[in-house]
């Protein structure tokens, strides 16, 4: 299936090109390279942007060509920590390799590895430049391809071989690579364009360009908004040669009978989407960006995908017409606007807008055939390089004529306040005063934010609940409550994962509503014959006939007599008690205070007949006497 899948769209893309009735065209987008020494060489010549890394769009580089003496072809890891990495106070190193043997982004990956600074490629062929494009999505080097950072250009064969033969002679060469003219900059308004996919199963790419869109949202909607730009989206749309039109292939990936098509997302036609589910989603994105600009906010489109991919990927199955709506709702725009700009996909006839995007896909001017998804393209000058927000915003500054440039040019920091205009289309209380729009210099995003302590867990869309400890206190966690005469009953639980539960003499659903329950109608309470019952708001009251009252601890209802009676025996034996315990008490007084007079006394009589320890011996005075 997926041989057949690749066979289909290489028809389709040689159809298009046919139908178009012009030769297909691709532009190698070049930079300058001047040479500065020596002298046999020095002047000026082209070389090709590498379609990956970051040009230095608006600017350029001066360096030290050098030339490997092993590994000519960068394609093994160099030995030696940084090998090529300048040494301070030196000019940068450009690595002079050769091309073959493997991919290019490898060569100049290796390189950049080895502290090279820039890239010049020798091409192996004496024929036109060529444009050094990325790897497949499915190769290994998808890997490591988002982390190319370094600049690379191809140059012919011929003047390839005169830098190596000057390196190897011992002279030095030294070049300046030259991006500023790459992107023309003839007024103060860049005009660019995107073309895109809203595919989200294709691997690496399909990620890179996510990460992108979302990360340059922010810098987009500034300069759209302020009129320094003037952005279009566009999509790549093939069409069904008319000998495969009733194939299970072109009814599987194409709408209008075959007129628009897109490759199977998983190219696998037994599985999971198709790619007329892309086809359809594309058009919707197109007519989101027509509603949109009619009513002066083209930079809504922006939102949009984001906001679709995030809340409505295949991965959860949720890439369809009910997502896709409720996104468009979120931003405020007209769902039925939307849908008549799409027309009906099943009909036998052109669409306005595909058909203006298959004749778009043309090369005119400068600009060549988009071939390569995703292409952006500046001042009608097609972008070489790392599709990331800096280098991006780089390549569109670089459009600006001298002096014009917006701040958005000439800082990092960005600060869109969206959140001011409609929330952002994010979740919000307005009851609490609590909202999932949170701004940052890359654009809004919807995340359910933590409030007085209190985590909230949802989407950030159309949903953020509070949970765990204490989310009880904001708005009673969503649940149910109702206050009645200064007293609020409420039906939220505050453990971690509580839902929302109807307090006692109450039933419902705990979260839209708690009905009273009638305990007297319902026989839940005052059983007793005496027994007469009133239902009270959460709660009821029983009361007894003539001279009974009430025992709610036993439900039953006995005469005042006998309460009385029990009430008075009650005081009787209270009285009792306590003139027992004061007997007692008055007993253990009594002999504790008879028997330290006793001991006292005692001792006194002790004292007078024998000696005790503390005293000395009493003297005898008869003997005195019997001397004298």
């Amino acid at each position: 299936m997926r041989g057949v899948g690749f066979l289909l769209r290489l028809a389709v893309v040689l159809a298009a090109a046919a139908a178009a009735g012009v030769e297909a065209r691709f532009v190698v987008e070049k930079n300058s390279l001047m040479v500065t020494s020596p002298t046999s060489l020095r002047g000026r010549h082209d070389s090709a942007i590498g379609n990956f890394g970051v040009p230095q769009y608006g600017g350029s580089m001066a360096g030290t060509v050098v030339y490997p003496k092993d590994n000519a072809d960068a394609c093994d890891t160099f030995d030696g920590e940084r090998r090529f990495r300048a040494k301070p106070g030196a000019l940068p190193n450009f690595l002079l390799i050769d091309r073959g043997n493997c991919l290019f982004a490898k060569k100049v990956w290796n390189a950049q590895n080895a502290g090279a600074s820039a890239v010049l490629v020798v091409d192996d062929k004496d024929e036109p430049l060529i444009t050094m494009d990325l790897p497949r999505e499915d190769d290994e080097a998808a890997k490591y391809i988002q982390n190319i950072t370094i600049p690379s250009a191809l140059i012919d064969k011929k003047f390839g071989e005169q830098l190596k033969k000057s390196v190897r002679d011992g002279e030095m060469v030294n070049v300046n690579l030259d991006w500023r003219e790459a992107v023309p900059h003839p007024d103060d308004r860049v005009e660019y364009e995107l073309w895109t996919n809203s595919n989200d199963e294709c691997g690496p790419k399909c990620d890179m360009l996510m990460n992108f869109l979302k990360e340059f949202k922010g810098a987009a909607q500034l300069l759209e908004k302020g009129g320094y730009s003037q952005f279009t989206p566009h999509y790549i749309t093939w069409y069904c040669p008319q000998a495969f039109v009733v194939s299970k292939q072109c009814k599987s990936q194409c709408i209008n009978h075959g007129r628009y098509c897109a490759p199977d997302p998983e190219q696998d036609f037994s599985t999971g989407y198709e790619g007329k589910d892309v086809v359809v989603e594309n058009l919707r994105q197109l007519c989101v960006f027509k509603v949109a600009s009619e009513i002066k906010k083209p930079w809504i489109w922006w939102d949009y995908v984001t906001d679709f991919h995030i809340r409505c990927p295949m991965k959860d199955k949720k890439y369809n017409k009910k997502c896709a709506e409720t996104v468009i709702k979120s931003l405020g725009l007209d769902v039925k606007k939307v849908d008549k700009c799409m027309g009906d996909p099943n009909a036998d006839s052109d669409n306005p807008l595909l058909k203006m995007e298959q004749d778009a896909q043309i090369g005119k001017g400068s600009r060549g055939d988009v071939t390569i998804l995703p292409t952006l393209v500046v001042n009608n000058r097609q972008y070489r390089g790392k599709l990331e927000r800096k280098a991006v915003l780089k390549a569109v500054c670089a459009g600006f004529e001298e002096t014009t440039e917006p701040n958005v040019c000439l800082s990092d920091d960005i600060e869109t306040n969206e959140c001011l205009n409609d929330n952002g289309g994010c979740w919000q209380d307005k009851a609490a005063n609590v909202t999932a729009c949170r701004d940052t210099f890359r654009g809004r995003v919807c995340e359910c934010p933590t409030f007085n302590g209190v985590q909230f867990k949802g989407d950030g869309y159309s949903n953020c609940e509070p949970a765990g400890p204490g989310k009880c206190l904001i708005n009673h966690g969503g649940c149910w409550h109702e206050t009645r005469n200064g007293q609020t009953f409420s039906a939220c639980q505050e453990s971690e994962n509580g839902k929302c539960q109807c307090p006692a003499g109450f039933r419902g659903d705990g979260v839209k509503k708690c009905e009273d329950i009638d305990e007297c109608k319902e026989k839940k309470a005052c059983h007793c014959p005496e027994c007469n019952c009133r239902n009270t708001w959460g709660d009821y009251e029983c009361t007894c006939s003539g001279d009974l009252l009430y025992i709610k601890e036993h439900d039953t209802c006995i005469s005042k007599t006998a309460v009385q009676t029990k009430a008075a025996w009650a005081a009787v034996w209270g009285i009792l008690i306590v003139l027992v315990v004061v007997a007692a008490g008055s007993y253990v007084v009594y002999k504790y205070r008879l028997r330290s007079y006793m001991d006292s006394e005692i001792r006194a009589i002790m004292a007078q007949y024998m000696p005790l320890d503390s005293q000395g011996e009493v003297p005898n005075h008869s003997h005195d006497d019997e001397h004298h």
